[in-house]
C-alpha cells in the first residue's frame, strides 16, 4: 500500500494547490488522480475550446450586421472542420505538455483512472489502494442526462465529446437553454446549422435576471429556434435522421422535429457515485454535492473540496479561488473563509452576458435599482445597439453595490467595472463618479446606469415591455413550428 502525502483528486484547479506545494518541498509525494483528459474540464473540454470556437461565430456574426452600416459583404466560405480541429487540437497538445510535466516530476504519480475510497483516507486506483496524509477532492462534475425514452439508442454530443465533431449538421437539437446549450447552439448556427433549442423552463438562463434571459432570447431567436417551455419527450431514429418528439408545456400540443445530431446540455451531476467519499466519512448532499465549511473543509479532518465538486459555483474563475482558499487552509494553517459575494460570469453568445452579485428578487431590505440602453450612449449610437442594457442593483441607504447584470456587446468584459465596486472597501458605487470614464466607450452604460437608480417599481414598465417583446416573438415562432411540424 503506497501512502502520499497528497491525494489529489484532479488535474484542474487541484494544480494550483499541488503546484504551491511542489515549488516549496523537494522532498513531497504526491498522488494525482485523473479519469478524463489531464488539465481539467476547463482546459479540455469547457471554457477554453468553447471560447476558441466562439470567436469565429462572433466573427460571422459581426459580418451579418455589416449590411446595417452600408458594407456590402459576404462569407465566401467557411471550414467548418478546420475550425474545430484547431480547438481540439490546441487544448490537447496542451493536456499532453501538462501530462507530460506530471510524469517526468518524480515527487508526483499520476493514476489516469477513476478513484474510488474503500475504507478511511484509503483510495482504491486500478488495482492499487494507497493512502495520503491530506486529501483533495477536486472531482470536477460530468454532463446530466435526462431520462428521456430513445436517447440512450442514438449518438449524441455533450460538452465531453462536442469537440471531436467534424461534419456539420444541418439541423441540430440542443436539449437545455442554459450556458452551455446556448454557446454550442449560438456557435453552430453561426456556421450554418439550423438549430433549435429545448428548454422546459419558462425562459433559458434561468439562473439570470428574468429580463436578460428575455432579452437574450429576443436577440438568438434571429440565429436560432428557442422553444421555452417545451419538453422532450421521445427521440426516435428515422434512416439517418433523428426525430425529437416534443411537447408544448403550455398549449400540450406535440410535435416533432427532425435533426441531424443532438446536444445534451441539460445541466451537471456530481461525480460522488464514482468516488464514494461517504467511504472515508464525508458527507454529500442530496445530489451529491460534497458538503464544505466555509473554510472548504469536509466533514471529514484533512479532507478538503473546491470547484465543480461542491455544486457551488460552477465557473473556472471561481474554482481557482476556491483552490488558493483550500491552499493557504489546508497547507499554510490560515482559517480563511471564503467570500461568495462578487462571484461573476458570462455568456458567450451575441450578445454577451455578464452578471456578477445578486438578482434583485434575492435581495431583502431596501434597494435601488438603475438601467441603461447602449443607445443612450455615444458607442452604442455608433454601434445602432437599439434594445440591450445594463442594470445594477445598490443598498438605498449607503450605496453598497449588491449586483450588476448586463445584456449587450462585450458584456463579459464590462462587467468587470462592477465587480471592482463590490470588492472595493466599502463595496459603494460612489467610485463610478470620481473616476474618469473615456468618452466615448460601452462603460459610459455601467456609469450611467448608477446614475439612473430608483424605486424598482419605477422599472416595471420597461421591464414588461421586454418580456412581452419576447414573448409575442416565441407565440410566433412556436405556432409556426407547430403548425409545419418541420418537415
Amino acid at each position: 500500500m503506497k501512502h502520499f502525502d497528497v491525494i489529489a483528486f484532479g488535474s484542474g484547479s487541484a494544480s494550483n494547490i499541488y503546484a504551491e506545494l511542489l515549488s516549496q518541498n523537494r522532498n513531497i509525494r504526491i498522488a494525482v488522480i485523473e479519469n478524463g483528459p489531464v488539465g481539467g474540464i476547463c482546459l479540455t473540454r469547457g471554457c477554453i475550446p468553447s471560447k476558441m470556437i466562439l470567436y469565429p461565430a462572433e466573427l460571422v456574426h459581426n459580418i451579418k450586421r455589416a449590411g446595417d452600416f452600408w458594407i456590402n459583404t459576404g462569407i465566401r466560405s467557411l471550414d467548418f472542420e478546420k475550425i474545430m480541429s484547431w480547438a481540439y487540437d490546441e487544448v490537447m497538445s496542451e493536456s499532453s505538455q501538462i501530462e507530460n510535466a506530471l510524469m517526468s516530476d518524480p515527487r508526483i504519480t499520476l493514476y489516469k483512472t477513476n478513484g474510488e475510497f474503500v475504507e478511511d483516507y484509503q483510495v482504491k486506483v486500478g488495482d492499487e489502494i494507497i493512502t495520503g496524509d491530506k486529501i483533495l477532492l477536486c472531482t470536477g462534475s460530468r454532463p446530466y442526462i435526462p431520462n428521456i425514452p430513445g436517447l440512450s439508442e442514438v449518438n449524441y454530443y455533450t460538452n465531453e465529446n462536442f469537440f471531436t465533431m467534424r461534419k456539420l449538421p444541418k439541423k441540430t437539437a440542443v436539449i437545455g437553454g442554459s450556458f452551455v446549450g446556448l454557446e454550442f447552439g449560438f456557435f453552430l448556427s453561426m456556421m450554418g446549422s439550423e438549430v433549435y433549442v429545448f428548454e422546459m423552463l419558462d425562459r433559458i438562463v434561468y439562473q439570470e435576471e428574468p429580463e436578460i434571459s428575455f432579452q437574450l432570447e429576443k436577440d438568438l431567436d434571429q440565429h436560432m429556434h428557442i422553444l421555452p417551455l417545451t419538453k422532450v419527450v421521445e427521440i426516435k431514429k428515422s434512416g439517418d435522421s433523428k426525430i425529437i418528439v416534443a411537447e408544448d408545456l403550455e398549449s400540450k400540443k406535440t410535435f416533432e422535429v427532425p435533426v441531424d445530431e443532438i446536444i445534451v446540455a441539460a445541466g451537471r451531476q456530481s461525480n460522488s457515485d464514482i468516488t464514494k467519499p461517504e467511504k472515508t466519512g464525508v458527507k454529500t448532499d442530496e445530489k451529491g454535492w460534497i458538503v464544505v465549511n466555509d473554510y472548504l473543509e469536509t466533514t471529514k479532518p484533512n479532507i478538503w473540496s473546491c470547484g465543480d465538486a461542491i455544486g457551488k459555483h460552477m465557473f473556472k474563475h471561481a474554482a481557482n479561488y476556491e483552490s488558493m482558499i483550500v491552499y493557504y487552509n489546508a497547507f499554510k494553517g490560515r482559517k480563511l473563509k471564503v467570500d461568495f459575494h462578487a462571484v461573476p460570469h458570462a455568456i458567450f453568445t451575441q450578445p454577451e452576458v455578464g452578471s456578477v452579485g445578486m438578482k434583485e428578487s434575492e435581495v431583502k431590505g431596501e434597494i435601488a435599482v438603475g438601467y441603461y440602453l447602449y443607445r443612450d450612449t455615444a458607442k452604442g449610437l455608433a454601434m445602432k445597439d437599439e434594445e440591450h442594457f445594463v442594470k445594477v442593483i445598490v443598498e438605498r441607504d449607503n450605496g453598497k453595490v449588491l449586483g450588476g447584470h448586463i445584456v449587450g456587446p462585450y458584456a463579459s468584459s464590462m462587467i468587470h467595472e462592477i465587480i471592482l465596486l463590490m470588492s472595493s472597501a466599502d463595496q459603494s458605487f460612489y467610485p463610478v463618479y470620481s473616476m474618469m470614464h473615456v468618452h466615448p466607450a460601452v462603460n459610459e452604460v455601467v456609469e450611467r446606469a448608477f446614475g439612473s437608480l430608483a424605486e424598482p417599481d419605477y422599472w416595471a414598465d420597461f421591464k414588461d415591455s421586454v418580456k412581452s417583446s419576447a414573448l409575442e416573438k416565441r407565440e410566433l415562432i412556436k405556432e409556426k413550428i407547430i403548425k409545419n411540424q418541420i418537415k
